[in-house]
């Protein structure tokens, strides 16, 4: 079973784009739940993404790729 990680609102509006600034992980890697794996922006807005589960992460959206807030940027598999 998968565990699916989602691009957070950040920003005043809800459906605002925003950015994965930096993974802190590579695809296929193992992580721990509670291991932060990425961080992601909305305008000068930052927040770490925790991983909410443990297994292998697999990345859906690239580094600097854009994404709407509910957006699946990876699994945990």
């Amino acid at each position: 079973m998968s565990v699916e990680i989602v691009f957070p609102a950040l920003g005043k509006d809800p459906d605002q784009q925003g950015v994965v600034a930096t993974w802190l992980v590579r695809d296929g890697e193992p992580v721990t739940a509670g291991q932060i794996i990425a961080e992601v922006a909305v305008d000068k807005v930052s927040v770490d993404v925790e991983a909410p589960a443990a297994g292998t992460v697999r990345l859906l959206v690239p580094e600097e790729g854009v994404a709407t807030p509910g957006t699946v940027i990876a699994r945990i598999e």
